[in-house]
């Protein structure tokens, strides 16, 4: 087997159909292997009828669960993963395993482009520059694709289990996993696939508690990862500079509901780039830059409480 795509679903019998045919008609030998987490809208019954994929149904755990499931069936040298809301480009599939094989590539990459479902608008990103150092681009908000423009060499994969406990922000844990076993890169040029927007986006929903949690693991991801590079003495300067771009907006976020774990991450940032600018402009960067931040946060609590009531 060449290549394994794994597409978890819940639910999304809408699009489901969508995102397998896309993966079909390959001339590498492909397996498409959809998970099944418990499902109530027909989709199992509707899998049953599609005799060309490999499937698995499971009580409803959660898409993490319903993806290490599917992965430990896996039989191709590569594997990607597809959510069942998105889909790929024609030939996204042979072009990119083409590319493993020629480059002996352990990560190949290809730009991502966003749909809009509810109008069939496509925003294409920007085109992909070679990367020299994939754990920075993923430290930072720069943009460095999305795992379903992303074909895995096997062997990568076995040592990065996608995580449970860092469910809510559990790709962005796998990418810098990833990033950690310095995988050999190689780009193909183009649209590899498209990223869906639609109403029942799971992080487009995030509120209230849920957005808490959110904040915290996605904390919590880079302390791990940031702690891992610095014993390993390979938390260079430009790492802890890209990084610092994720956790200032972060800081902002946790400081809606937890001001004082808010100012530890900026003392984190200053920790890291002694030399942090500041991104805000106009007024608001004015205030952060001369009453600090607590003091602009807790102006902006102010501010929104008489917005809101």
């Amino acid at each position: 087997m060449d290549v394994s795509v794994i597409i978890p679903a819940y639910n999304r019998l809408w699009c489901l159909p969508r995102a397998i045919e896309s993966c079909r008609n390959t001339l590498c030998n492909t397996e498409i292997i959809v998970v099944d987490d418990g499902s109530t809208d027909g989709t199992w019954e509707w899998l049953q009828t599609q005799h060309d994929l490999k499937k698995i149904r499971q009580e409803n755990q959660g898409q993490t669960y319903a993806i290490n499931a599917g992965t430990s069936i896996a039989k191709g040298k590569y594997i990607r993963f597809l959510d069942s809301d998105d889909f790929l480009s024609p030939q996204t599939i042979d072009l990119q395993f083409k590319k493993a094989i020629e480059t002996s590539a352990d990560l190949v990459y290809s730009r991502v482009d966003n749909y809009e479902q509810a109008t069939g608008k496509i925003t294409v990103c920007s085109q992909l520059d070679v990367w020299d150092d994939f754990l920075e681009l993923q430290l930072s908000n720069r943009y460095g694709s999305h795992f379903l423009g992303m074909l895995f060499r096997k062997n990568l994969i076995k040592q990065v289990p996608r995580r449970p406990d860092f469910a809510l922000r559990e790709d962005r844990m796998f990418l810098l996993e990833i990033g950690l076993l310095d995988p050999k890169l190689a780009l193909v040029e183009g649209c590899a696939g498209y990223w869906v927007q639609h109403e029942q986006q799971m992080q487009g929903n995030y509120t209230g508690l849920k957005a808490q949690v959110t904040n915290w693991q996605h904390l919590n991801i880079y302390k791990r990862i940031l702690g891992n590079l610095n014993n390993k003495g390979q938390l260079t300067h430009t790492r802890k500079k890209a990084a610092c771009t994720i956790l200032w907006p972060l800081a902002h976020w946790i400081a809606k509901q937890h001001l004082l774990e808010a100012k530890a991450v900026v003392n984190w940032i200053y920790e890291l780039d002694p030399e942090f600018k500041i991104p805000e402009k106009g007024l608001l960067g004015m205030f952060y830059k001369t009453f600090g931040f607590a003091f602009t946060e807790e102006i902006l609590q102010i501010r929104r409480k008489i917005i809101f009531h």
